[in-house]
C-alpha cells in the first residue's frame, strides 16, 4: 500500500498522531487527505496544508461517520485508505466510571471502527481493493494500569481489526492495526495527569515517528504495526506464560501505586 495518488481519509485528524498521519500521507504523494475532526477549524488548517478537504464528524455517530464518507467519495470518487483514528484516552478507575462515560468510549474507541468499516468497505469490494488502518494501542494487546475502560475498548478495537483482516482479507482488503504505546500527545500528557499513565512518557515518541511507521507498515502491508517494537516482545511473552505476565503487570501497578 503506497499512498501516490490515493485518497485517504483520516479521523481525528486535526491534532496528535492523525495529524502527522494527515502531514506524512501528504508528505508521500497522496491525491488528497480528508481531515476530520470534531475540532472543525484545527481540521481546516491541517487540510489546507495536506491538499485536502475538512469534514466535523463525531465518530461515535454513525450517521455522522456516513457523511464523511459520502462527501469524500463525492470530492475524490474514492476512498483508497481510511484512517480510523480517533480515540478516547484511559479514563482511570473501573468501579467509580459512570455508564455514561463507558457509553462514550466504547462508542469512540470501538463502534467508530464498525461504523467506518460499515461504510467505507461497500466500494472498497465492489472495486477489488482498498486499506483500513485502525488506531487501536498497546493497551490493546496488553493493558493499561489503572483504566478498565481503555484496556476494555482498546482490546475489543485489536479483536474488529483482526477479524476485518480474516473476513476480508482474500478479498483485496488490506487491514492494519496501529498499536503504539505512549506517544507525545494531549491526550498523554492529560492522561498522565490525571493517573497511573505517566510512566508511559518516558518512551513516548513524538506522533510524527508514529507516522512514519505507519507508512513503513503500511507498504509492507503488516497487520501489526508497533511504533515501540519491544511491545511485540512483551505480548510473546504474554502469550507464553499468560501466568507470569500477569504477575509481573501486578507488581508493575504495585510501584505505580506507591510512587503516588
Amino acid at each position: 500500500m503506497k499512498l501516490q495518488d490515493k485518497v485517504a481519509v483520516v479521523t481525528g485528524g486535526a491534532h496528535g498522531i492523525g495529524k502527522a498521519l494527515c502531514r506524512r500521507f501528504a508528505a508521500a504523494g497522496a491525491r488528497a487527505v480528508v481531515v476530520s475532526d470534531l475540532d472543525f477549524a484545527a481540521a481546516q488548517a491541517v487540510a489546507a496544508e495536506s491538499n485536502g478537504l475538512a469534514v466535523k464528524t463525531n465518530v461515535g455517530n454513525e450517521a455522522d461517520v456516513q457523511a464523511l464518507v459520502a462527501q469524500a467519495t463525492d470530492a475524490y470518487g474514492q476512498i483508497d485508505l481510511f484512517c480510523s483514528n480517533a480515540g478516547i484516552g484511559g479514563i482511570p478507575g473501573f468501579a467509580e466510571v459512570s455508564n455514561e462515560a463507558w457509553q462514550e468510549i466504547w462508542e469512540v474507541n470501538v463502534l467508530a471502527h464498525i461504523y467506518a468499516a460499515r461504510a467505507v468497505l461497500p466500494q472498497m469490494l465492489a472495486r477489488g481493493n482498498g486499506y483500513l488502518l485502525n488506531t487501536a494501542s498497546a493497551a490493546g494487546l496488553l493493558t493499561q494500569i489503572g483504566s478498565a475502560p481503555y484496556s476494555v475498548t482498546k482490546h475489543a478495537a485489536v479483536a474488529f481489526a483482526e477479524w476485518l483482516s480474516i473476513t476480508y482479507g482474500e478479498q483485496g482488503i488490506g487491514v492494519s492495526c496501529l498499536c503504539p504505546q505512549g506517544v507525545k500527545t494531549n491526550m498523554l500528557r492529560d492522561a498522565a495527569e490525571s493517573g497511573p499513565s505517566a510512566f508511559l512518557l518516558a518512551n513516548a515518541l513524538e506522533p510524527e515517528t508514529v507516522a512514519d511507521c505507519v507508512i513503513q507498515g503500511l507498504e509492507e502491508e503488516r497487520f501489526l504495526i508497533l511504533p515501540h517494537p519491544e511491545v511485540a516482545e512483551y505480548f510473546q511473552r504474554k502469550a507464553t506464560d499468560y501466568d507470569r505476565w500477569l504477575r509481573g503487570m501486578r507488581k508493575l501497578q504495585s510501584k505505580i501505586n506507591e510512587a503516588k
